[in-house]
């Protein structure tokens, strides 16, 4: 009980600190913006790792962040392999095809409306499908390799994506639209110097939504068949064998791609809509 009691008195002191640096003077500065999830993470880790062994958790049920480590240290090559065979072919492939595809339609429909009757609806139906009822047909019709998973990831980024993108090239009002038209601008002219600059926050939001909808969809898909690389594939072999510390490595550098990736948008989004008020301090 020693050591469930140390984790108590952990997780209790490193609150009250996250606190009082919330509620500080300083609490909008860089520091203590980097210094409160940091102390956060750390702590989450120190009492998973007391917790695990002073209450004997069986390491098939949930190995401590140490076995982790260790493990994950120990099999670097593995977990690089894996990685660039479901994120960098699997899941970036897919995000780029189906974001930009969902972009040119939303284009597409902007300039003809009455495809919006017909294509927005067959996006929600497509969204709609469960994706560990897509996943297999896919693998059946572009084979077991990255391509399958591709597809996989262009179904499930592409309706997010196509929302967004409309909703954003339609936020402008009559009376922009009208002082364009008073310019003799043609479509072409207001697409690219009033609508698409206007609709940059909301192209942002979809392409962050993607950035985590597509590594999970390239996972899921190669639970269904894949060569024998990749996280999916590690992840659902490794548990049929019991090796819950590989699984929980993967997990982890999954989730260092996904919060990557979503940092990489996030920090163009911060240079491309420098003028709009939500990147403003």
């Amino acid at each position: 009980m020693t050591l469930v009691l140390a984790a108590l008195v952990i997780w209790i002191v490193a609150s009250w600190v996250n606190v009082k640096l919330s509620r500080s003077k300083a609490h909008n500065t860089l520091l203590v913006r980097f210094l409160v999830p940091f102390i956060f993470g750390v702590t989450i880790l120190v009492a998973w790792e007391l917790l695990v062994r002073g209450l004997d958790i069986p390491g098939v049920i949930l190995p401590p962040p140490s076995t982790i480590a260790t493990r994950f240290a120990a099999s670097t090559d593995i977990l690089w392999l894996d990685f660039l065979q479901t994120f960098a072919k699997g899941a970036l492939s897919g995000y780029i095809i189906g974001c930009g595809a969902a972009f040119l339609t939303a284009i597409l429909i902007d300039r003809v409306p009455f495809l919006q009757l017909g294509l927005l609806p067959v996006g929600n139906f497509v969204a709609a499908l469960p994706i560990v009822g897509i996943a297999p047909i896919l693998v059946m019709w572009f084979g077991f390799d990255w391509q399958s998973k591709a597809a996989v990831v262009v179904v499930m980024v592409f309706f997010p994506m196509l929302v967004n993108c409309v909703q954003g090239l339609a936020d402008t009002d009559h009376m922009q639209r009208d002082l364009m038209k008073t310019y003799a601008a043609s479509y072409t002219d207001t697409l690219l110097k009033l609508r698409l600059p206007a609709a940059m926050p909301f192209i942002f939001n979809g392409l962050k939504i993607s950035t985590t909808s597509a590594l999970i969809g390239a996972i899921v898909a190669e639970f269904f068949g894949s060569p024998i690389v990749g996280m999916g594939f590690r992840i659902s072999t490794e548990v049929g064998k019991l090796g819950l510390d590989m699984v929980w490595a993967e997990i982890t550098v999954a989730a260092i791609a996904g919060s990557l990736f979503y940092g990489v948008v996030a920090a163009i989004e911060k240079g491309v809509t420098f003028w709009h008020p939500s990147q403003r301090d």
